[in-house]
């Protein structure tokens, strides 16, 4: 379980001085759940994504994984207690092949069989890409469904995905889909998917909207989805902060 308790998170603004991006929030997320996490831009949303991972490291307030205060853990150290996070821009790793790091991520010396399976399950020929490497190459759709592969290789806990639909194709997105279906379905893991897509937001078990850096609502998509669908200026989630 992961509990974000009174978390807020400030940077210096030059003109305002401090501006607050995350203002106070308090959500729990619940063992072997799908949650979806949508807004308007500038909302907070992908830097809630980092301070779960550690990227960023909140101004107040305590995260709690499984029990163990990870607050002021590093990024290694949030991955070694069973949290994933895939980018919105996957990094490239120059000089690495794609097996190495598939096998990298499962953090332990995994067997080639079960490094293809992990890139079919993304829609990958084996045979193409393990051994290419991790460089400018590989188009941002092949490199996100590698990232994506080897966060399944990983089979962690908690998996947080920062809008993993941007810049891919049409069919890598539709593929991305069955993915996060299958992965949902067939382990006790949990999904945070941060997302503006209304797809994704329909398979979520709930969504919760944040702007304004604070929770709008929350609740399953049955509740949520029809309301965001009326678009930024229609939404009465949109207009509460």
């Amino acid at each position: 379980m992961l509990e974000l308790q009174n978390l807020s998170f400030q940077v210096s603004d030059d003109s305002k001085g401090q501006k607050e991006i995350i203002r106070d929030l308090n959500l729990t997320f619940e063992d072997h759940t799908f949650i979806a996490i949508t807004g308007p831009n500038g909302g907070g949303k992908s830097t809630l994504a980092k301070l779960i991972m550690g990227i960023e490291q909140p101004s107040s307030g305590r995260i709690l994984f499984n029990g163990t205060d990870i607050t002021d853990k590093n990024i290694t150290q949030r991955a070694k207690l069973g949290i994933s996070f895939a980018f919105q821009q996957p990094v490239r790793f120059k000089g690495i092949k794609v097996k190495d790091l598939i096998t990298l991520a499962a953090g332990s010396q995994v067997k080639l069989p079960n490094v293809c399976d992990c890139l079919s399950k993304v829609g990958l020929c084996a045979r193409d890409y393990i051994n290419r490497d991790v460089d400018a190459s590989l188009s941002g759709g092949e490199l996100k469904r590698i990232e994506i592969a080897s966060i399944i290789a990983r089979n962690t806990p908690l998996s947080v995905f920062d809008e993993p639909e941007a810049g891919i194709d049409l069919w890598s997105f539709n593929n991305l889909i069955k993915v996060f279906e299958e992965m949902h379905a067939s382990s006790e893991n949990s999904l945070i998917i941060i997302s503006h897509q209304e797809r994704i937001l329909n398979i979520a078990d709930e969504i919760v909207v944040l702007a304004g850096g604070t929770v709008q609502a929350r609740g399953r998509k049955e509740e949520i989805l029809p309301e965001l669908l009326k678009g930024t200026e229609g939404c009465r989630f949109y207009q509460q902060n």
